[in-house]
């Protein structure tokens, strides 16, 4: 069964690289792809139980909420606790990396990311 995985961000051009990246494992089957521009969007969503995920993968800086106020809200429902979540931004601070990890971030990649390096992250965290 093909693992679920949502990106987060609001730029439609950052969605669009990531899922042209992951073409090949969406066209195969391994994941399913969907994507949210408005973080509070997919909050919802997992509040109400009508959205799930097996990965996140989150921007950090976005109008409605940063990425990782919404990595804290959802690692403090029970459902999503040991649920990954990957951060993809152009923040690149250790202090910020630290808080990610605090929250229980999963990983940290640095836009421009590579097209191998989403992958392979991707591969690793659901061990696919």
């Amino acid at each position: 069964m093909a693992k679920r995985v949502i990106i987060v961000d609001d730029s439609r051009a950052i969605i669009a690289t990531a899922e042209l990246a992951l073409e090949e494992m969406i066209a195969g089957g391994v994941i399913e792809f969907k994507s949210y521009l408005n973080p509070l969007e997919l909050l919802e969503g997992l509040k109400n139980g009508s959205e799930n995920f097996d990965l996140l993968i989150s921007d950090v800086n976005m109008p409605q909420i940063n990425g990782l106020e919404l990595a804290r809200s959802i690692k403090t429902d029970a459902r999503y606790t040991t649920k990954p979540i990957l951060i993809l931004t152009t923040e690149s601070s250790n202090e910020m990396k630290m808080t990610g990890k605090e929250i229980g971030v999963t990983g940290w990649m640095v836009k421009p990311f590579s097209d191998d390096k989403l992958v392979k992250s991707i591969k690793m965290v659901l061990g696919v």
